[in-house]
């Protein structure tokens, strides 16, 4: 028996099996419908037979609570009515996410059990109802409480002039029982509205202006007049409130070019998230920054929307910074894909316009991500800055602490098989000297391959200081590399040179005596 007053969502975890622990664990506590969902795909990956029947069984079975009183009986209740308020909003946006792979008889019990709930929160009445339309059970009640629509009402009566009867207060007037559709159209009408009745704002002298913000909110993430009701039920597990809210301003916009729609319901959730954190000017938190998990729920071309719907891009470095430690922190490792992707949208564009030596937050970041991801980076960073013909020293010195602190010798190599497809500049020549001096393991062939570059070059670097210093750790950290028909090429390569490392140059040469 157990007293509702001092419940512990961790008393009940032995009545799951070891599956479901997992998954009621993890619907505690914000953003608890995203972490099982991601559980949950990982359990498929693993079983694809994987049932939630279990859970929902076990939530449903009923349990003998201790009344709060002496004088009171002792009730019997489905075990899910215990569970705190959180628990169970989080839970119920889990099923709307995942109840296509649920039978509806199994959904409907489970709603059943919660409607015994004595006290439930205003917002799991919201989505208690939202699933039973889904379902078909005919659920005509309004997903607003009579509460919230007295509230709307007074809100309305100061938002509108006196003597004006639409807007906020037609659509929420005392009717028998609203339709979906009749509430949907309501709500649009709402908008239509809000648009066209600006100039009835008297609040101040500065109305027009007001009227203008008034018309930019939205309740839309892609474009669309407002969010349904089935939006609102999984944005209300993202923002973990007590009560429905109106969205407040400037929700996200897609890019031209990428397609919000195709993105499924918890990760257009997950962008909303994501992007009131990006715009919190407080400390980001352990819980905050699991909503990052949902790039391992993505395929590469919801990544490039996500990216591109979050203006990655275009995201402050002081942000960058932050960012990559979360993506990096509690995630597990991206595919090839999801990495290359991110680090694209997050990164190519601020290198390449270097104009000066990188920041201290763009530098933690791209040597973090080069860390994890090194291949993803060589490809989708490093190769594009140096095929860039304008490629400067920022871009080189940002490049040569990569070299340097990030990329083991198999990468060095790669790296440096990259230039020999590209022209060289001064820039190109110092990160290829600091590949050269982190002593990567040069096979014969590969050296043969450096020194024909280096012979080929050669007449357009005569004068270049940092060519000579270049040929010259050649000669001395690479001598045992020299074989008779390299020394017969270079030999013909130095005599063109004009340097004052000239002299030393031919002497290295000279001293070079196997072959």
């Amino acid at each position: 028996m157990t007293s509702p007053d001092s419940m512990d969502t961790g008393m009940f975890l032995s009545r799951f099996d070891g599956q479901s622990k997992l998954l009621v664990r993890s619907l505690c506590g914000t953003s608890g419908a995203h972490r099982a969902l991601g559980v949950f795909h990982r359990q498929q990956r693993a079983n694809p037979e994987v049932s939630l029947s279990n859970l929902v069984e076990t939530l449903c079975q009923d349990e003998i609570t201790c009344p709060d009183t002496k004088t009171q009986p002792l009730t019997v209740k489905p075990l899910v009515c215990l569970f705190p308020a959180l628990f169970k909003q989080n839970l119920l946006s889990f099923i709307y996410l995942v109840q296509s792979v649920l039978p509806r008889t199994t959904v409907l019990h489970l709603l059943k059990c919660l409607s015994q709930d004595l006290h439930p929160s205003p917002w799991v009445t919201a989505l208690v109802r939202q699933l039973e339309r889904n379902l078909g059970a005919h659920n005509e009640d309004p997903l607003y409480t009579t509460l919230c629509c007295q509230r709307l009402k007074e809100l309305s009566q100061r938002l509108v002039g006196s003597g004006e009867s639409e807007g906020w207060a037609k659509c929420f007037s005392d009717q028998p029982v609203e339709s979906e559709s009749q509430s949907a159209s309501c709500l649009s009408e709402l908008g239509t509205q809000r648009k066209r009745k600006g100039s009835f704002v008297t609040l101040d002298s500065d109305g027009e202006e007001t009227g203008q913000q008034r018309k930019r909110i939205k309740m839309d993430l892609c474009g669309s007049e407002c969010l349904d009701a089935e939006e609102q039920s999984a944005k209300a597990e993202a923002l973990g409130s007590d009560a429905p809210e109106e969205t407040p301003a400037e929700e996200l916009q897609p890019a031209p070019d990428s397609s919000c729609d195709a993105l499924p319901e918890h990760i257009k959730v997950s962008v909303l998230q994501i992007k009131e954190l990006l715009e919190s000017q407080t400390e980001w938190d352990q819980s905050s920054m699991e909503v990052f998990k949902v790039l391992n729920d993505c395929d590469p071309g919801q990544v490039e929307v996500l990216c591109s719907m979050l203006n990655f891009p275009d995201l402050l470095e002081q942000t960058l910074s932050k960012l990559c430690s979360s993506i990096l922190g509690p995630s597990p490792d991206f595919s090839y894909s999801t990495a290359a992707t991110l680090i694209k949208s997050l990164l190519l564009q601020k290198v390449l316009f270097l104009s000066e030596p990188a920041s201290r937050c763009l530098v933690t970041a791209v040597m973090s991500l080069c860390s994890h991801y090194p291949r993803p980076m060589c490809h989708v960073l490093i190769r594009p800055v140096l095929e860039e013909k304008n490629i400067g020293n920022p871009q080189a010195e940002l490049l040569n602490r990569l070299i340097e602190g990030c990329l083991d010798s198999h990468y060095r190599l790669l790296v440096l098989q990259m230039t020999f497809k590209i022209a060289w500049s001064e820039a190109v020549l110092s990160i290829i000297h600091s590949l050269l001096d982190s002593k990567p393991d040069l096979s014969e062939e590969l050296f043969s391959q450096f020194t024909e570059q280096l012979i080929s070059k050669g007449p357009q670097f005569t004068k270049s200081v940092k060519f000579a210093k270049l040929m010259l750790t050649v000669l001395t950290k690479y001598s045992s590399h020299v074989t008779a028909a390299h020394k017969h090429s270079l030999h013909g390569c130095l005599i063109l040179n004009e340097t004052f490392l000239k002299k030393s140059l031919q002497a290295a040469l000279k001293r070079i005596t196997h072959t």
